[in-house]
């Protein structure tokens, strides 16, 4: 019997209800235990729990089930092991036992050792981002909910609020309206008569306008939907995980020295899988006005401020922004991990409260992980990940990104192109001269008048290196012993110069003189160097002094 104990409380875990031999069970058992006082999480230790089940289904399916894991055969694991590679939730599970068999020493050492030790690879991302029509459905379904019970909360809240100030005329409609959300706020329901038949109806339905609970509770509560479709937009804002909001505190206000027209809410999130232990981080959001990312802060705030006070009443320990009401108090969740529900408040999002709301709204699955895919991946940044997790979890994978990306990558590679076509020889290599071409300091000029830098006043504005990379180049083995002497020469200058001046000035000079070379061949390259004459030497002097003109 195992106990996993968190500040959630704990559960236990019965061995001897797996279908294998006592000595295995008490195997396992030790490995889980092991491994769970690392678990902040009941989640995870549920998680583990199924994938050992899994694995105890397995070994008892054997021809010969072993006794004890130091019974298991290579043969054995490696059909486990290919009964489930395929699949992302095989890999996890095999993950989970391949965690627990290294922790036994029996399997520390020989072949069954190499095939425990096998990598199992990371699962395959599943879920994609949003395009923009669907992220906009799911962002429209979640403002429209959400921002009718804001405004439904607020009204009501305002003529609370002028009920007890004595601002409301003494048996009005109004004021018995106002008595009526003084009792919701302060009980989390509406006044309520018991009937005959053992219904408890509201007593004053007519004066409120029905009983559905937007009639009634829901003037001053949010309904677990409603709190759902906030979860969504702060989602959606800040690409928040579904899991924190089971957590959040109340935001604090920051100081802000003489701001009277703003904000700042520091908003505290903990990841607990980013570490052992808990891990938090605060993120500072301003509300500035209507389109800042605080104004949804104030408005969850707004929106949320009788449950929480009435939460402060009933369990004062208890200081978190996701609250709703209930439709059925008394009803708990199952969930370790998110607080206790305290009748008639619920807290945070569950994954079946997220499945739900997506149903209501003509969505499939829970909206929560495919919204911050889409936010993460729109910010182009890590939002409470590291950039390893960025870029290999949610960038790289991403069919949406890797749409978008194909214009860059175009881009990139033209230009690339181009970059490479600028270092390259661009002439002609002729095996004599031409007397109708015009000689150069470096190459003979087929035609000045078509050059690519046309000088202002007419013909060739290009310096003497630049010849090189001109289409109406021209270059026969007269030119190699010039050529391959100013090669050498601009070489020399790369250890006398800082990198940076000899990259802006000699590097692409450089790149086009070694393609020359490569084109004429290494072995003519080298003996042209031995037929550099003075004139040659002139020139090359004066074309690295650059005070050759054209």
């Amino acid at each position: 019997m195992v106990t996993v104990v968190s500040k959630a409380g704990f559960k236990e875990y019965d061995f001897a209800e797996l279908p294998v031999a006592e000595p295995m069970q008490r195997s396992l058992a030790a490995a889980f235990a092991a491994r769970s006082r690392g678990w902040t999480s009941h989640l995870t230790a549920g998680t583990n729990w199924r994938h050992i089940d899994q694995f105890a289904e397995f070994v008892s399916g054997l021809d010969s089930p072993p006794d004890d894991l130091d019974g298991l055969t290579v043969e054995a694991l490696q059909s486990w092991r290919n009964q489930n590679i395929g699949t992302n939730s095989g890999r996890s599970v095999l993950g989970t036992i391949r965690g627990l068999l290294r922790r036994d020493p029996r399997l520390s050492t020989g072949p069954l050792a190499e095939e425990v030790a096998r990598r199992v690879p990371g699962p395959t991302p599943s879920k994609q981002s949003y395009d923009e029509d669907e992220r906009n459905r799911v962002v429209l379904a979640a403002q429209r909910e959400f921002r009718s019970a804001w405004l439904r909360i607020n009204e009501n809240t305002r003529l609370l609020n002028r009920w007890r100030a004595g601002d409301v005329t003494e048996g009005s409609r109004e004021w018995k309206i106002g008595a009526i959300l003084d009792h919701i706020a302060r009980t989390g329901d509406a006044p309520r008569t018991l009937r005959p038949s053992g219904q408890r109806a509201v007593t004053n339905h007519k004066l409120l306008g029905g009983n559905r609970s937007e009639k009634t509770w829901g003037r001053l509560f949010l309904t677990r939907g409603e709190l759902t479709a906030l979860a969504v937009l702060l989602t959606d804002r800040f690409g928040w995980n579904l899991s924190l909001y089971s957590r959040m505190p109340v935001p604090t206000t920051a100081p802000s020295v003489g701001e009277t027209s703003s904000a700042t809410y520091q908003v505290q999130l903990e990841k607990r899988r980013a570490g052992r232990g808990h891990w938090f981080s605060t993120e500072n959001i301003t509300d500035a006005g209507a389109d800042s990312p605080g104004r949804l802060i104030t408005q969850a705030l707004e929106a949320t401020a009788h449950g929480r006070a009435l939460a402060n009443r009933l369990a004062p320990e208890i200081d978190l922004l996701m609250v709703a009401r209930a439709h059925q108090p008394g009803q708990g969740h199952l969930g370790l991990d998110r607080p206790s529900a305290v009748e008639p408040l619920s807290f945070g999002i569950s994954y079946a409260m997220a499945k739900s709301w997506a149903r209501s709204h003509g969505l499939h699955g829970s909206p929560f992980q495919r919204t911050r895919r889409t936010t993460v991946t729109r910010e182009g940044r890590p939002l409470q990940h590291t950039q390893g997790t960025h870029e290999s979890v949610y960038v790289l994978p991403d069919k949406q990104v890797q749409r978008a990306s194909r214009d860059v990558f175009e881009a990139g590679a033209n230009e690339a192109l181009e970059q490479a076509l600028a270092a390259v020889f661009g002439g002609k290599i002729t095996d004599e001269a031409d007397p109708d071409h015009q000689p150069t300091a470096t190459v003979d000029c087929e035609d000045e008048t078509t050059t690519p830098w046309p000088a202002p006043g007419g013909g060739c504005g290009a310096d003497f290196l630049l010849c090189m990379a001109c289409p109406n180049a021209h270059v026969h083995p007269g030119h190699h012993p010039r050529l391959a002497l100013l090669h050498q020469q601009i070489l020399s200058l790369c250890s006398a110069l800082d990198d940076d001046t000899f990259h802006s000035r000699w590097n692409d000079h450089l790149l086009r003189l070694e393609n020359l070379r490569d084109k004429v061949g290494p072995a003519a390259w080298k003996a042209a160097l031995t037929r550099v004459s003075d004139t040659d030497r002139t020139v090359v002097q004066l074309l690295l002094k650059e005070d050759l003109a054209p």
